[in-house]
């Protein structure tokens, strides 16, 4: 009876400091936000195994909040006095707010609330951004640069993380005829380059189907380029939170 009682006293012991273990471990904290491509991204195919391979044996978590079609202004209420200032009158600004306001912002901010219920003192925060497309197509390139800037300066304000890294995937050459897609492409390689903790994603390769017998360049990706993207964002990722440079061309070698 007494062996049992030490041998279960021993497991619980081990139990116990296995427990401490997990939770006295670095944290990383990941937020994946963005529009149709972020949302068909699954964290947990390509992302997350990425992410530990590369953190070992420190703990990554994450949080989603990503919703197809949408505009930046989803995300900022600051967005129509960007607009305005940048040279969109009140009806295109109308057209593009549709009414809606901001929908994506404050989720953000209370699954964040959440998540630090679990891990109240994260090492790192690192947020990655794939959106832009909405913007390109619909006619609010304009504003893109400065309300980007003003969301990153917003979430390092508001998640009190003014050391929060920032990874932007540029949004793919699926049409690079237009005015629009280019002005925003450039908007956000130039968003990251100033930011000292920044980098960027490339997903042109990411994007090509076969299309009516031909290969083309589409606004969503592959099966596999999904996966690829997220590799991309955890190895960018990991880069700044480290104090590596990141990939400059946005294609972290090893990661195809």
């Amino acid at each position: 009876m007494k062996m049992k009682i030490a041998t279960l006293l021993t497991l619980l012991i081990t139990a116990s400091a296995i427990a401490q273990a997990e939770t006295e471990k670095p944290v990383h904290l990941f937020i994946l936000s963005g529009q149709s491509n972020m949302q068909g991204m699954d964290p947990e195919t390509g992302f997350l195994p990425e992410a530990k391979k590369h953190f070992k044996d420190e703990k990554v978590v994450y949080i989603k909040v990503a919703k197809g079609g949408q505009p930046i202004c989803r995300w900022l209420d600051e967005w129509a006095d960007i607009a305005k200032k940048n040279g969109m009158g009140a009806r295109h600004r109308e057209r593009i707010l549709k009414g809606q306001g901001v929908l994506f912002y404050q989720p953000i901010l209370d699954e964040y609330k959440k998540m630090l219920k679990n891990y109240p003192k994260p090492t790192s925060v690192t947020f990655c951004w794939m959106q832009g497309e909405r913007d390109a197509n619909g006619g609010a390139h304009a504003a893109y640069e400065d309300a980007l800037k003003l969301l990153i300066a917003k979430l390092r304000r508001d998640l009190k993380r003014p050391d929060m890294n920032v990874v932007v995937g540029r949004i793919s050459d699926a049409a690079l005829g237009s005015p629009g897609w280019i002005t925003i492409r450039k908007a956000q390689r130039d968003i990251v380059n100033e930011d000292p903790r920044g980098a960027w994603v490339d997903v042109d390769d990411l994007n090509d189907k076969e299309v009516k017998g031909k290969i083309q360049s589409v606004v969503h990706y592959t099966k596999e380029g999904y996966v690829i993207l997220g590799r991309r964002f955890a190895r960018q990722g990991h880069s700044l939170v480290t104090g590596k440079k990141p990939a400059k061309d946005g294609k972290p070698k090893g990661v195809e």
